[in-house]
Formats: structure tokens, C-alpha cells, sequence
């Protein structure tokens, strides 16, 4: 017999199936690579992050295992405790060098990073401008933090602007004075759309920032790897040199979040900007100061990784041609891709339950892509979510591309 204080816990779980939105976890046996065993069946991997196939990578898998027989796996403690070792100082020269900022800091997961970063930065009196499609730790991060939200259209630069008109103000301060008597302004936006796999108009929003005297910061989790010609993301994409002169003044620059455990293939997540924001996220971002850091390992495994991406552009390049091959293949079908630019290219489907559906029959002939429901996407909005890997096998994708048409014409 269930006490009455938890009928709610059961109510909810039948609710969450009755309407085709209850979750769970399937289980993938051995390496994260293009086929994976899943729940004991053969399948084409088609949802990993794993952009660059780098999670098996060999150099990464002796970078850490050689970390572990110099340093242990475990670190012991928090950063400003005892926990900081040689290994994560190293991975953030590592990463600000390939990032071409000042400095950088390294935090225990993409959702530790965007809620310490946003909840460091601004508090209540200030205020957020974040794109309605921005990713679930973003819109966490903004709750947290207390500060006024306003969400603008997905991409909408003159929705965005109208808005910064009424609210924002000339006289908003230096990032180390905002809590006193002014009020700070932050833009945020991914750099890939993790849902819809567009980009961010980052030279516009720069622009703006620069025009309304605001932060700007830049989630660059599913660009880091793949965007730009060295694959530094979002700003070497649109050849963002020197962002944001009076946020240069005011020594922040564009605020750049990523992620180590997607185009990396590792774990873990940074930011990147000037020695004063990264100085000032040390000793404000609590999600940072509250938390056992990364194992030393994971970061030997990180820095072995940025050396793959800067050293081997081939492996982009073979990302980028399966893109172009794979989002032809489904629009020559007639599906629609919600106007997907990079390697996450989502099938608009509608319905929660047809969306489950497609993705079931999809698994029993071997094709693994997951149905991404509410609340990660708006109601109505279901869809499957593709996502390739550069050593994705060209006969793979061509029969996931037909396994799809037939699948979708089932239904």
C-alpha cells in the first residue's frame, strides 16, 4: 500500500505513459561508436553527441589511462580545497589557448557551468534576454540566478532589440559592479540549438550587446569541435575576431560556455573569457566552489582531444560531407528538418505518441534515433533527433535513410 504523502509520484507516472511522455533508459553494451548494441539487439547509432567518434579514440583512452597511473582516478575534493591538481591547470591553458581567450575554467558538466555562470554573473534588479529555444540549463540557470527573464522569439533579432530598448539602459557597469546600485544586462543563446540544430545569429547579437552596453554569452556545447574552420565554434564561424568592443573595455569579452563530452568525446564542460570573469567565476559560481572536481584523468583525456581536433581536420571534414549527404537524403523525401545547418537534424513529427511510435519500429529494424517529446520541445513539436558521427559508415546511413522513409510511411 502506497502512503497517501507519494499517491502523487504514481498519479504522475501514469499520467507521463497515458500521454506518451514517460521516459526511460535503454542500455548500450560496450563502446560508444556508429553501432552499438542496444538492450541486447544490433543498432546504427544515430543520438550519440559523440560528433568526432573521439569517446573511443585510442590517444584519449592512453591519455587517461596513463593520467590514472600518475595521479589516481579520484581528485578528493573541491577545487579551492585540496582538489586542484596540475592536470585541470593544464586543460584550461589548454582549452583558452584553442579558444583564443585569456583564460579559462573547467566545471563538472555542461549544467554545473550555465547555472554557475548565469547565477554568478546577474541576481535580482538585473536582466536576462535568452532565445526561447535556449537548452534546458540555460533556462535553469536564469531561474536561479533571480534575475528578470525575458525570453525573445528563436532568433528574432528585431523582437530582441524592441526589447532591449524598453528595458535596457546605458549606464549598466563593469562586470565587478553590477551588484550595487546599477543593474546588469546578459544576452544569452546557444551557438547549435540542441533540438533543432540551427545556428545562433552571433555577429547580430554581438552587435547588439555592443549597441545596449549587455553581456552576451554563447553555449557553444554542440558547436565545440564542429563549427569554424579550426573547429573553436560559434565565433570562428562567423569570424568573430575582436566581439564586442565596449564589453573588451570592460574586460569580459563574449562569454563562452562548451562542453567536453560531446564533439570531444570526453566529460565535463568550461567557459572562456578574460583572467577578470574567469578570476570572478572562481569565487561567485557556487555550482564550481560546491563541487569534487573532475578526475585528473578526464582531463588528460580532454587535452589529448583538443589536440585531435587542431591536428586532424579530416575528421570534421568527414562530419560535415555525411551532414550534407544525410539532410539531402531526408528532404529529397519530403520530410521536414526544421531548418537544421549542422549535425543534429531533427524530423518534425507533431504528436508525442507518433513520434514513440516511428522510434520503436525504427529500433526493431535496427536504427537507433530517440523521440524527443515535451517538455524538451513545445507541445506539438515531436520529433526525432538525428545526430551523425564522423565515422558514421556511408552504407549505414543510406539504409537509415531508407529504414526511415518506410518507417515513416507506416504510420
Amino acid at each position: 500500500m502506497i502512503p497517501e504523502v507519494f499517491d502523487f509520484i504514481e498519479q504522475e507516472l501514469s499520467n507521463l505513459k497515458n500521454t506518451g511522455l514517460y521516459r526511460h533508459m535503454s542500455l548500450i553494451h560496450g563502446h560508444q561508436e556508429p553501432k552499438v548494441t542496444v538492450n541486447g539487439k544490433d543498432t546504427i547509432l544515430l543520438c550519440s553527441n559523440n560528433y568526432l567518434g573521439l569517446a573511443n579514440h585510442p590517444k584519449i583512452k592512453q591519455a587517461a589511462i596513463s593520467a590514472i597511473e600518475k595521479y589516481g582516478f579520484g581528485s578528493g575534493a573541491s577545487r579551492l580545497v585540496s582538489g586542484n591538481m596540475k592536470l585541470h591547470e593544464e586543460l584550461e591553458q589548454r582549452l583558452a589557448r584553442f579558444k583564443g581567450t585569456e583564460a579559462a575554467l573547467v566545471f563538472n558538466s555542461g549544467y554545473h557551468a550555465n547555472i554557475g555562470i548565469i547565477s554568478a554573473l546577474v541576481g535580482r534588479g538585473d536582466v536576462i534576454f535568452s532565445d526561447k529555444l535556449n537548452h534546458a540549463s540555460i533556462i535553469d540557470g536564469c531561474l536561479l540566478s533571480k534575475a528578470e527573464l525575458k525570453r525573445y522569439p528563436h532568433k528574432d533579432i528585431n523582437s530582441l532589440e524592441a526589447l532591449l530598448k524598453k528595458h535596457a539602459t546605458r549606464n549598466t557597469p563593469l562586470i565587478e559592479t553590477f551588484r550595487g546600485r546599477h543593474h546588469a544586462t546578459l544576452i544569452i543563446t546557444d551557438g547549435i540549438f540542441s533540438m533543432d540544430g540551427d545556428i545562433a545569429p552571433l555577429k547580430e547579437l554581438s552587435e547588439l550587446a555592443d549597441k545596449y552596453n549587455c553581456m552576451l554569452m554563447v553555449d557553444d556545447a554542440h558547436a565545440t569541435g564542429v563549427l569554424g574552420k579550426n573547429g573553436k565554434g560559434t565565433l570562428e564561424h562567423f569570424d568573430i575576431d575582436n566581439p564586442n568592443p565596449v564589453l573588451r573595455h570592460n574586460g569580459t569579452g563574449i562569454i563562452q560556455m562548451g562542453t567536453l563530452g560531446k564533439g570531444l568525446g570526453c566529460f565535463g564542460a568550461y567557459v572562456a573569457g578574460s583572467k577578470k570573469l574567469i578570476d570572478y567565476l572562481v569565487n561567485k559560481a557556487r555550482s564550481f566552489i560546491y563541487t569534487t572536481s573532475l578526475p585528473p584523468s578526464v582531463c588528460a583525456a580532454s587535452i589529448a582531444a583538443i589536440d585531435i581536433i587542431e591536428n586532424e581536420p579530416q575528421l570534421r571534414q568527414d562530419l560535415w560531407d555525411r551532414i550534407s549527404f544525410f539532410r539531402s537524403g531526408l528532404e529529397n523525401a519530403g520530410f521536414d528538418i526544421m531548418n537544421s545547418e549542422t549535425q543534429i537534424i531533427p524530423i518534425l513529427i507533431g504528436k508525442a505518441d507518433k513520434a514513440i511510435k516511428i522510434s520503436k519500429n525504427l529500433m526493431d529494424k535496427g536504427v537507433f534515433i530517440q523521440a524527443i517529446r515535451p517538455p524538451t520541445v513545445p507541445e506539438g513539436t515531436s520529433r526525432l533527433r538525428i545526430t551523425l558521427m564522423a565515422n558514421h559508415s556511408w552504407d549505414d546511413l543510406k539504409y537509415a535513410i531508407e529504414t526511415i522513409k518506410l518507417a515513416l510511411e507506416a504510420v
